[in-house]
């Protein structure tokens, strides 16, 4: 009898953590599913070389939007519409943070069909990019930190 409540406390202590283990796993939010939306630009920054360059946000717009496969940016110049640009393209997600890139649509030729690869955190309305642009053919090798909030719908 003494076995019995022996292995009944055991097996009561496994199936109370593996059902802690299987909650843990379903509560986990699906990092896709957060990437979708419309986001706005707050914070922009490129590193090459020497040299660091803040995007200057108060002039212009930067949105970048994400549904399930593509996704797509324009910047919009509030007094130059010469300054507008924008591309898009497909995207896939390795993994909780690994998000690559692959530049579709755009008017430059030589960095069309490039994949970009970053790593994308989200923290509540904010979603943070970063990572190692390199395109040779286009002589570009830089670092890039863009921070977004998510806009209201």
């Amino acid at each position: 009898m003494k076995r019995l409540l022996i292995m009944l406390c055991f097996a009561l202590v496994f199936v109370a953590c593996n059902e802690e283990e299987k909650k843990s796993e379903t509560s986990r939010p699906d990092v896709s599913n957060q990437l979708m939306g419309t986001w706005k630009m707050v914070y922009g920054e490129i590193r090459e070389n020497d040299s660091i360059q803040i995007k200057d946000l108060t002039k212009s717009d930067f949105i970048k939007i994400i549904n399930e496969s593509h996704f797509a940016f324009f910047n919009q110049d509030y007094q130059d519409i010469s300054g507008f640009y924008g591309g898009g393209g497909r995207y896939r997600l390795e993994g909780d943070n690994k998000y690559i890139e692959t530049l579709e649509y755009t008017s430059v030729e030589a960095i069309r069909g490039h994949n970009f690869p970053f790593t994308v955190e989200i923290k509540g309305d904010t979603l943070i990019q970063y990572g190692l642009e390199e395109v040779k053919e286009a002589n570009i090798k830089r670092h890039i930190v863009e921070k977004y909030i998510r806009m209201e719908d």
